[in-house]
């Protein structure tokens, strides 16, 4: 479990303005981040000037300013993410969505928290040594690990390794 986190958004005080790029978009800030249920999202602009809009994916798909569910206008604006699934943030300031200010931000479900990638257990190699009644410790080595797309492999070279020692002997 960890704690909540109040994040900046784009990671930087005067992130949310209209992109000079792609590159420079908020979306590709919020794909390498990871947000969890309790974190805050937060940002900083001149409230004079633009706004935050909570929006739904269609308002967001379309850059609908007319129907926030929320509207933030004070330049220091925090949002708390209190549910797992996405969340949709446009600019209130006219033109500014179609020309690319917006955010999209999916929260992590506490059950599905992510923890990295985990390396597959490597799978015990068996070296034929000449001919001995029974493999002893050291003629059991561990190999490299590969990360399997599945187990199954894994499960039938082993069998295929066991089977053919016990034909041999």
């Amino acid at each position: 479990f960890s704690a909540a986190k109040e994040l900046l958004v784009g990671g930087k005080i005067d992130a949310w303005k209209v992109p000079s790029s792609e590159e420079d978009s908020l979306n590709r800030w919020a794909e390498k981040s990871r947000f969890n249920v309790g974190d805050h999202l937060v940002w900083k602009y001149d409230g004079g000037k633009d706004s935050v809009l909570q929006v739904n994916k269609e308002d967001y798909a379309n850059c609908n300013i007319s129907n926030p569910i929320e509207e933030y206008k004070d330049g220091n604006t925090k949002v708390k993410l209190d549910r797992s699934g996405p969340f949709y943030f446009i600019s209130g300031a006219k033109g500014h969505c179609e020309k690319g200010q917006k955010l999209t931000v999916v929260v992590i479900s506490p059950r599905r928290r992510y923890r990295g990638v985990s390396p597959a257990p490597s799978p015990a190699v068996l070296e034929y040594s000449g001919v001995s009644p029974a493999l002893s410790p050291a003629e059991l080595e561990q190999g490299p690990a590969v990360a399997p797309t599945s187990s199954a492999p894994v499960l039938q070279t082993g069998l295929v390794m066991v089977m053919g020692l016990l034909a041999i002997y």
